[in-house]
């Protein structure tokens, strides 16, 4: 199936159909191949999507500074002229 960026938008369901019956979708820009969309073969292996096994999760566990998430954040959106 080819599908330009405007399908993409406004048709997505058809092209999702299509990658369900295992169909490669080959997206157009301006009419020339800009990528292609393939199904996953097989089942994902769910150990790899873990967020707490990723290096950066929990990187600012330990900060001081952030200890009180609620103050933190509104210390982060106070104003400029908050303060005077």
């Amino acid at each position: 199936m080819k599908a330009s960026f405007v399908d993409l938008r406004k048709k997505s369901s058809e092209v999702i159909r299509a990658i369900h019956r295992n169909e490669s979708v080959t997206v157009l820009y301006r009419g020339k191949p800009a990528a292609i969309m393939q199904p996953i073969s097989g089942q994902v292996d769910r150990s790899v999507l873990k967020a707490a096994d990723h290096p950066a999760f929990g990187l600012w566990a330990d900060r001081d500074d952030m200890a009180d998430v609620a103050a933190h954040v509104h210390e982060l959106r106070k104003g400029r002229f908050d303060d005077i």
